[in-house]
């Protein structure tokens, strides 16, 4: 959905952009009117695309399974997004779009809408520890799977994670036995395919948050340009 918004005027504004390099080409220097153009078109293109994306209908309301929360200002930080408590064991997810870590060259970025695979970390943590247990995981509407288990300083954010020195063992060569035990670990804890369609929701709702942002923040910085352009 994203991709179709984005590219809502792509045709009509790459016609644009060509035929203003073309005047300006022509006629040897970009000229001060041709840089108005520019700016004006792209002011234009973004605008277009800020009202097509606020349009969009956002999916159904999903509460996270009990007895995970919703941690506070998720939506605008790269922090956790769901906690719980398991004992005296606090249980910490973030998740990503899996696409976003793994680009493979069989990629179809028309399936992008679905968000049907995901990239899950799980930390666990105690008191009075320093290290917790961690877990990378991939999620999907009806699966879990593992890729790695590690013991590393507590995370604050995302990017936290491709910051350890050592990811812990290759999952797959780990004896079955102890694959199934870790399996049964996090499952235990809550952390299973049921997550899903609360994740998937939010990080659409974050998607979108981001790409409006995004529209409103560069169409600001290129008002700003003019008006300082427009006092020399």
């Amino acid at each position: 959905m994203w991709r179709r918004a984005v590219t809502l005027t792509q045709s009509k504004a790459s016609q644009s952009w060509r035929a203003i390099a073309t005047s300006s080409s022509k006629y040897g220097s970009t000229s001060a009117s041709a840089a108005a153009a520019v700016d004006s078109l792209l002011l234009r293109s973004l605008k277009d695309h800020y009202l097509e994306v606020s349009r969009m209908t956002p999916p159904p309301k999903v509460s996270p399974p009990s007895p995970f929360t919703i941690i506070k200002g998720a939506l605008d930080s790269n922090g956790p997004v769901l906690k719980r408590t398991y004992g005296k064991e606090e249980i910490s997810i973030y998740v990503m779009r899996l696409a976003n870590i793994i680009r493979g060259e069989g990629d179809d970025p028309e399936e992008e809408d679905g968000i049907n695979q995901l990239f899950l970390h799980v930390d666990v943590s105690k008191p009075g520890q320093e290290d917790s247990l961690q877990f990378l995981c991939g999620l999907y509407p009806d699966a879990l799977g593992i890729h790695s288990v590690s013991m590393r300083p507590k995370l604050e954010t995302s990017e936290d994670v491709v910051q350890s020195k050592y990811n812990g063992p290759v999952f797959e060569d780990l004896d079955q036995r102890v694959r199934d035990a870790l399996h049964s670990f996090i499952e235990e804890r809550g952390v299973n395919e049921s997550l899903f369609p609360f994740l998937q929701a939010w990080l659409y709702v974050k998607d979108h948050r981001n790409l409006i942002h995004w529209f409103k923040s560069v169409g600001t910085f290129i008002n700003e340009k003019k008006s300082i352009d427009a006092q020399h």
